[in-house]
């Protein structure tokens, strides 16, 4: 994969703040023609840049108002054992994100659940049912503060 210039970093920028611009508008934003702008998008698509293009919906707006930050350690961390889990936990629904740490719990996992009800019912399933957790430590937000899911692109902005 040949590397970002500015222009790629630019219709980065711009697609992340609004990913529903037309090409038009995006190509007039980044200085560039058109036919340059969907030759340089399609190429980041292609080779994995962009990861996919999705509409950020309000979990409050559509009832699934209860996340969850979840610490899960594994009783036995072999990559066998980290890899099994893993796939049961990016299969759940309610699981938003789900990320392999070091050091401290194995996993750390973001979970949108409709209520307290739904969180418990997600537990048992991939916890409570798996015999290879030996800790979970969840956190319920209270206050979403700041979200927001684009990357700093400001430091890779060549002179």
């Amino acid at each position: 994969m040949e590397p970002l210039d500015n222009i790629d970093l630019k219709l980065l920028g711009l697609l992340q703040a609004d990913a529903s611009r037309s090409n038009q508008d995006l190509a007039v934003a980044a200085s560039v023609s058109p036919a340059t702008a969907l030759r340089r998008i399609r190429r980041m698509v292609e080779t994995g840049v962009i990861e996919r293009q999705v509409a950020l919906v309000s979990p409050q707006a559509v009832g699934a108002g209860l996340t969850a930050l979840v610490e899960v350690t594994l009783d036995r961390q072999g990559e066998e054992h980290q890899g099994d889990f893993e796939v049961r936990a990016v299969a759940e629904r309610a699981v938003q994100q789900c990320y392999r740490v070091s050091p401290g719990p194995d996993f750390v996992l973001v979970v949108n659940a409709p209520d307290m009800e739904g969180y418990h019912a997600l537990a048992q399933r991939l916890f409570t049912q798996n015999a290879n957790v030996r800790n979970v430590k969840a956190y319920f937000s209270v206050k979403r503060a700041k979200f927001d899911p684009r990357v700093d692109l400001a430091a890779q902005v060549r002179a």
